[in-house]
C-alpha cells in the first residue's frame, strides 16, 4: 500500500455559534491542511497521485470556496448581512469547527476522485483536527505528530 501527503494552506475566518469562549467572535486563521491519499498501485510514472494534480484539483477547490472566505453556520445571523454587503462567505450546515471543516474537505477530495484516507487541518500551530473514515493503527490513542 502506498501513501502520499500534500500540504495545502489557506486563510479563512469563522465563528462558532453557541460557543461560550472567545471563538464565538469573528476571527481568522492561517490554516495548514495535510491531505493523505492511499492506494495499492502506482501509475506508469511510478506515482500514486501527482502532487501537482492534488494542488490543481483539491487546492483549486479550496482556493475557490474557502480561501479568504468567512466560513459560517447556515443559522448564523451574520450570513444575510455579509452576503448583502458582498462579503465572500462559505456556508455550512454545521458549526465551522476545525473538525467539521476537515470533514468537508475530505468529502470534497473524495468527490473530486482523490483516493483520500485522511485530512488533517491545523487551525493554529498548536491545534489540529483529523477526519478519516477508518482509523490507522499507528494513530490509535491520539494524534500522530507530523
Amino acid at each position: 500500500m502506498f501513501r502520499v501527503k500534500r500540504v495545502l494552506s489557506f486563510c479563512y475566518g469563522h465563528r462558532l455559534l453557541d460557543y461560550p469562549g472567545k471563538c464565538r467572535w469573528l476571527h481568522g486563521h492561517n490554516g495548514r491542511l495535510i491531505v493523505t491519499l492511499q492506494g495499492p498501485e502506482l501509475d506508469q510514472l511510478g506515482m500514486l497521485w501527482d502532487f501537482a494534480k492534488i494542488k490543481q484539483t483539491l487546492g483549486q477547490w479550496i482556493d475557490d470556496h474557502l480561501d479568504h472566505k468567512m466560513i459560517l453556520n447556515r443559522a448564523d445571523p451574520l450570513v444575510g448581512p455579509l452576503q448583502a454587503g458582498g462579503e465572500p462567505i462559505f456556508v455550512m450546515d454545521e458549526n465551522p469547527t476545525a473538525e467539521n471543516i476537515a470533514r468537508l474537505i475530505f468529502r470534497v477530495a473524495r468527490d473530486l476522485g482523490l483516493p483520500v484516507v485522511s485530512v488533517k487541518l491545523w487551525e493554529t500551530p498548536d491545534c489540529s483536527a483529523i477526519y478519516e473514515e477508518t482509523a490507522h493503527p499507528e494513530e490509535e490513542g491520539g494524534f500522530k505528530s507530523e
